[in-house]
């Protein structure tokens, strides 16, 4: 079975010639949104459809897509409310140091002398840098910035990442 993963939820349409407003959740929408590129979209209760990408350009805080076989406003229309997604074997290589949402969450998080710290329940773009959330037993969860000084290692294999909690972060 093939897994899907979420890059972007058609909130409205743009205009009459078939264009959708996109509010995005990927980091890399030129990649995502390249002409040519293949989504999927999903609506509960509703088959889902394989969209190519004929078209895009950002407009405020919005990506614009064009979709290929779909010219007109009455078109799109049934898209709206439908959520984008890439399917696993459309995943590009990632440069070292980079990882896909899917494959941080969940994983195990511990201090360099090796104790358990918790577990990665979510991450947050903030546009400086990202802040993974830590969700610990009996404790508040813990916001990490995704910097050297803090994330020291990610081993996706032994599914840990080793943090230094630095002063202030834990209080």
């Amino acid at each position: 079975m093939t897994n899907y993963y979420d890059v972007g939820k058609i909130v409205n349409t743009h205009g009459i010639k078939g264009e959708v407003r996109v509010l995005s959740i990927t980091d890399s929408p030129e990649k995502r949104y390249k002409k040519q590129a293949v989504l999927t979209w999903f609506k509960e209760g509703e088959s889902p459809i394989e969209l190519v990408v004929r078209g895009h350009r950002q407009h405020k805080n919005f990506d614009l897509l064009m979709f290929e076989e779909y010219m007109s406003i009455n078109d799109v229309e049934p898209l709206v409310g439908g959520v984008l997604k890439v399917s696993e074997e459309d995943l590009s290589d990632l440069e070292e140091d980079e990882f896909y949402l899917h494959e941080i969450i969940g994983l195990n998080v511990v201090d360099e002398e090796g104790n358990v710290v918790g577990k990665i329940k979510e991450v947050i773009s903030t546009g400086a840098n990202d802040v993974w959330i830590v969700q610990r037993q009996n404790k508040k969860d813990l916001l990490l910035p995704y910097i050297d000084d803090v994330i020291l290692d990610v081993d996706l294999e032994q599914e840990k990442v080793i943090v230094h909690i630095l002063e202030g972060l834990d209080s």
